[in-house]
This record gives C-alpha cells, structure tokens and sequence, in this order.
C-alpha cells in the first residue's frame, strides 16, 4: 500500500496519501514499525491485516517520483503491479469523497503516471481521496 504524496510537505492535500498511510499504520498497530528503507527511497512499514501481511510505503520522493520507490519495493518484495495499491489525492472529487478505481489512465495525476511508467503497468488498484479544487 503506497500512499503517494510530496514527503516533508506534511499537511498540504497532494500527501493526504501519506497522512492516510500514517493513519492506517496507526490502526494496525504499526506505526512504531516505519524505518527508512534507502533501497526503495522510503519508509516503509509492515503490518497485519485479516491475515495478510502489508507493506506500508511512503516514498521520499516527490510526487512526480513516487513511481520510482514503489516499483523499488515491488521488487524487493516480488510484487506485481496487481498486488499494489495507491492511496492518492484526486482534485476531481469533492473534498472528503473517496472512490477505488482499478487500473485505467493517470486521469492527470503525476504521482500515479510515475508509478505507470516505472511499473510498466497501469493495473494497480487506486483508493482516490477527493481534494477538491482550489
């Protein structure tokens, strides 16, 4: 589960994918767990979910970046492109909405394009949260 966003730039509504990383990593009793990982360029974190085991990214990258660190720890992990999700923002939806989308186009979002271009894939399943426009 990758949450894509600009790392550092905490609080600002382009890394609500890394605040909601925060947040789960939280619920899951994981949030002592997040080291840096200079394989991939990010903390990462492993959880426990229903019996599956997670790997919790937040790239530290910027966005338009993001794609180069999740497909690092794809494979470090062995993950396909299948096995992966992003939590990003999404303008086009009313601030607080969310939507899951499986694969399809970046829709103009560059954090998700970098990760399309560096998995060579578009078939990673997005948990979009609405933004707004300013």
């Amino acid at each position: 589960v990758a949450g894509l966003g600009n790392y550092g730039l905490w609080g600002t509504r382009h890394s609500v994918g890394m605040e909601v990383l925060d947040r789960l990593a939280r619920q899951l009793a994981a949030a002592e767990g997040w080291r840096v990982d200079r394989r991939c360029c990010a903390d990462v974190a492993l959880a426990m979910a229903h019996g599956l085991e997670l790997v919790l990214l937040k790239p530290r990258r910027f966005m338009n970046l993001n794609g180069l660190s999740v497909a690092s720890a794809a494979e470090i992990y062995n993950l396909g492109p299948e096995d992966i999700y992003l939590v990003h923002d999404d303008l086009d939806k009313a601030l607080g909405k969310v939507a899951i989308k499986l694969g399809g186009s970046a829709r103009g979002h560059n954090g998700v394009q970098s990760c399309i271009t560096a998995l060579h894939s578009n078939e990673m399943t997005r948990l979009r949260i609405g933004i707004g426009r300013p």
